[in-house]
């Protein structure tokens, strides 16, 4: 069973970071310092669980009234349980909480598809970061 949830204290905080550290930094060789940043403390994080374990993460920041969503990562072995889509829906819903006109986020080209079947469009060409092939997506609210 799947469940979403905001983190609100150190103890998700740390499950994010776990996930992310096992996503792009060991998975993806993102290196650690470029991974976690200076908008962590700021932004919003959300945290899935499939069986009461935390698989999934994501973050949200508001940006001249677009939700930029970033970060957003399952674990290998959950990555068709849903739970990647439980956390977009979790930060589409926050940012529509939030006044959002519309959402952003950065792809990675491997990805892309997932996001277009959840309703986003690309509207960039394809640009690198950490050496990771990416394109811009958004979509309105």
């Amino acid at each position: 069973m799947l469940k979403t949830e905001r983190i609100r204290d150190k103890a998700g905080l740390d499950a994010a970071f776990a996930i992310r550290t096992h996503v792009f930094v060991e998975e993806q060789g993102v290196p650690v310092e470029r991974e976690m940043d200076e908008h962590d403390p700021s932004a919003l994080h959300v945290l899935a669980y499939y069986q009461e374990r935390p698989v999934a993460t994501g973050r949200m920041r508001m940006l001249d009234g677009m939700a930029k969503l970033e970060r957003i990562c399952v674990l290998a072995e959950c990555r068709k349980s849903g739970a990647g889509k439980a956390i977009m829906l979790e930060l589409e819903s926050i940012a529509q909480e939030q006044g959002a006109t519309g959402l952003k986020l950065n792809a990675q080209r491997s990805a892309e598809g997932f996001y277009r079947r959840l309703g986003y469009s690309t509207v960039s060409g394809e640009f690198m970061e950490e050496g990771i092939p990416h394109v811009t997506m958004t979509k309105s609210l």
